[in-house]
């Protein structure tokens, strides 16, 4: 059936909304594909649905393709079995969680590991049964603290979640490397630029894990990549090479100096290379000291954390909590301080940090025979020359300094280069993780249980619908690439006049006869006005029925490059049918 502007349940808004700040946002609001409901949750309209389905229908295509088969859960999902795999409290305050009206604790869920553990456990029991991989379509729930970017981040979403269940590494290597390929495939058909990166498994548990990110300026995820090889990698998940160790023999003895007015590692540098003291001193021959606790979930005590970073580089927080998850973690207030006089703001060294039972973690950076200049644990003291190994001996490492432009590429090879990006598809090789928390067991030949190895993939199906906008749009709207495209042409009459007007219902019957879909502008809005939705709806081929109809032409327009050319009404749909469908 032919869609017609007439009637397509469509308002499109010149002003952009005053809650966006991500073009995406922008552009899906002004072009009518969806409407904002409440904070982080919104409306598909018509015209959004059929770009959604259409991605939709991509990863379930491939999906089907490599052997995976869909089944569906529940979104509203019982307490217990998130209980067994603590997850009910690891999750904290992003999960949504209920009681009905028997009292009972039930959940909305975020991601469904355990229903797949279980159902897999419920349905098969022989070693003959497996491998296998299911996949779900489904509407996750995430109680985000500050939803934003439209449908980007919000608190109900769709996700494509499949797992793979295996009898062994080998099978599970083997099951990782298929949903790696199928992921390529669907981000190559929906014409996205994206790199795949190391990353950190989080919450889910498990080993090897990589992440599939959308370049995107915009995007909240920084990754880096090397120039020297094709290594790439979330920046929570790159491993800083250590330098290696050093002899101790022949340092110089650590000392201590009166530094008054050093609080900060600026004025400390300042204070020393003006105190005469034989060379020149940097930032990077600091070690910074930042007081942190950090609690485990459902435990009701802090513990007092102590993290070492060389004084030119700043804690990334994002760094610092993928290294400490699930743990929740905050920097220490002036009551904490209070009830540990022995931890002196602005001047923390490691004596009284170790000597008080406090956990000391350090950069990798900070080897054996490295020398610093630190704290002294008294007002306006610092240490010169603390030496790792024989002045002190930290609790062990922890990777939490930012990351840098010009760092050396954990592989050896380059340096790294940062960029933005959004998380579109990660992948993770869990492990028995889940299998151990509910006994999910095969009996082998030989009649001896087999603990199941599972791995566990993601792609954000709505989320790719604003990463392609992100990607895919220009000054003057959107630009759908024809694979999601709501439709495969948008027929704009440019006149009032009968004979338009049926010249555009006849080109578009024709059209929709050759089995393609289309959108008619068939309004009484001026051409002007029509010609601007068209833009901004981002259809890729706009067809034109203006006044060569007269002289037998129609007007075929590129909506990615500009392009136009005149073509004869007898013609145009080979023209057009071969342009659609390549």
């Amino acid at each position: 059936m032919i869609t017609r502007m007439s009637s397509l349940f469509l308002r499109t808004l010149r002003e952009d909304p005053a809650d966006a700040e991500v073009p995406s946002h922008k552009l899906l609001v002004r072009a009518g594909y969806v409407r904002r409901v409440a904070p982080g949750g919104y409306t598909w309209l018509p015209l959004g649905l059929r770009v959604f389905r259409n991605v939709e229908r991509v990863v379930r295509e491939e999906m089907d393709a490599m052997g995976a088969q869909e089944i569906s859960f529940p979104a509203l999902l019982p307490k217990e079995p998130y209980e067994a795999t603590n997850r009910w409290t690891e999750y904290g305050p992003n999960l949504f969680r209920l009681k009905d009206r028997k009292g009972a604790d039930y959940l909305l869920g975020p991601t469904h590991e355990e229903l797949f553990t279980l159902t897999v456990k419920g349905e098969y029991a022989s070693y003959k049964d497996y491998p296998v991989t299911l996949y779900q379509i489904q509407t996750k729930y995430r109680d985000e603290a500050r939803p934003r970017a439209g449908i980007l981040r919000g608190r109900e979403f769709v996700m494509k979640d499949s797992y793979s269940f295996d009898l062994d590494d080998e099978g599970l290597s083997a099951s990782y490397q298929a949903h790696r390929d199928t992921y390529i495939k669907i981000f190559d058909r929906l014409g996205l630029e994206y790199v795949i990166c190391s990353a950190t498994s989080g919450a889910m548990g498990g080993s090897a894990s990589e992440e599939f990110l959308a370049v995107a300026p915009t995007g909240e995820d920084t990754f880096v990549r090397s120039t020297g090889s094709d290594y790439a990698a979330n920046v929570e998940a790159v491993v800083t090479p250590a330098p290696p160790a050093r002899p101790l023999e022949g340092l110089p003895a650590a000392q201590v100096h009166h530094t008054p007015g050093t609080p900060t590692i600026e004025t400390l540098v300042d204070f020393l290379n003006k105190a005469d003291l034989g060379r020149t001193f940097t930032a990077a021959d600091t070690l910074k000291n930042v007081l942190l606790k950090t609690r485990q979930p459902g435990a009701g005590e802090w513990e007092v954390l102590a993290v070492g970073v060389p004084g030119d580089r700043e804690v990334d927080q994002k760094r610092l909590e993928a290294s400490l998850e699930p743990a929740e973690v905050a920097l220490l207030d002036e009551a904490d301080f209070a009830k540990h006089p022995y931890l002196v703001k602005g001047y923390i060294g490691p004596k009284a940090l170790l000597a008080n039972g406090v956990r000391y973690l350090v950069d990798p950076r900070v080897v054996t025979g490295t020398a610093w200049v630190t704290g002294a644990d008294e007002a306006e003291h610092h240490v010169v020359d603390l030496v790792v190994g024989r002045d002190f001996t930290p609790d062990g490492t922890i990777e939490a300094a930012e990351v840098r432009e010009g760092d050396p590429s954990p592989d050896g090879r380059g340096t790294l280069v940062a960029a933005r990006g959004i998380e579109i598809g990660h992948i993770f090789q869990l492990g028995r993780k889940y299998a151990d928390a509910f006994g999910l067991d095969a009996l082998g030949a030989d009649s001896k249980p087999i603990r199941i190895t599972m791995g566990s993939y993601g792609i954000g199906v709505s989320r790719l619908v604003a990463v392609l906008a992100e990607q895919q749009h220009d000054a003057s709207g959107l630009v759908w690439p024809r694979e999601v495209s709501p439709y495969d042409l948008h027929v704009v009459v440019a006149g009032k006049d009968d004979a338009l007007k049926q010249g555009g219902e006849d080109l578009a019957a024709r059209l929709e006869a050759a089995g393609l879909s289309v959108l008619l502008d068939d309004r009484t809005a001026s051409p002007g006005v029509k010609f601007k939705d068209a833009e901004l709806i981002g259809v890729p081929t706009i067809v034109v029925v203006g006044r060569g109809l007269a002289n037998g032409v129609v007007e075929v327009k590129d909506r990615r490059s500009g392009e136009r050319v005149e073509v004869a009404v007898d013609e145009v749909v080979d023209h057009l049918t071969a342009l659609v469908r390549g």
